[in-house]
């Protein structure tokens, strides 16, 4: 059986290394012309995405007219810059998608937990609450705009965890 390119998909094909285009590792980077005027600019694209994980501005070469050549070296760093944007940008998305406090009841450290689920048509959002061993007292469906507080944790405990209207 005879495997042709088409059997992978394209970001997983071969590795092109060209002065403007250079595709390794799971990662393309692409020298363009620099959309804000002179220039040029590079672009970091992560395996089959279509948007850039990055855009950066990038060296001129030698003659002050083409870009500076990609290399292995060059791309190398600029895997490492696009990788840490991308890990800060999912640390913020998860940091605004998940929430907790803790609040004192009679029956000890009690953990308050608001996950929101992102969907298009209905996002919506779970109040979770844990005792101090992680064994889940309660959980109900909030709204995707629910805002967990310190407060609206012990106003949801003094009701005895029931369904927030």
């Amino acid at each position: 059986m005879h495997h042709t390119d088409d059997a992978l998909s394209e970001h997983e094909s071969t590795a092109i290394h060209e002065p403007r285009l250079w595709r390794d590792k799971g990662w393309t980077a692409r020298v363009i012309k620099n959309e804000d005027g002179d220039g040029w600019a590079v672009e970091m694209i992560r395996g089959g995405s279509a948007e850039p994980a990055l855009v950066g501005p990038w060296t001129m070469g030698r003659n002050k007219v083409d870009p500076k050549p990609l290399d292995a070296t060059a791309h190398q760093t600029l895997v490492k810059t696009a990788s840490e944007v991308i890990r800060r940008h999912e640390q913020q998305l998860h940091a605004q998608l998940n929430k907790q406090v803790s609040i004192e009841s009679e029956s000890g450290t009690v953990i308050v937990k608001l996950v929101i689920t992102p969907d298009e048509f209905e996002p919506f959002g779970t109040l979770t609450a844990e005792d101090s061993f992680g064994d889940v007292l309660a959980t109900v469906k909030v709204r995707p705009d629910f805002r967990l507080t310190r407060d609206s944790a012990e106003r949801w405990a003094a009701g005895g965890f029931d369904r927030i209207r």
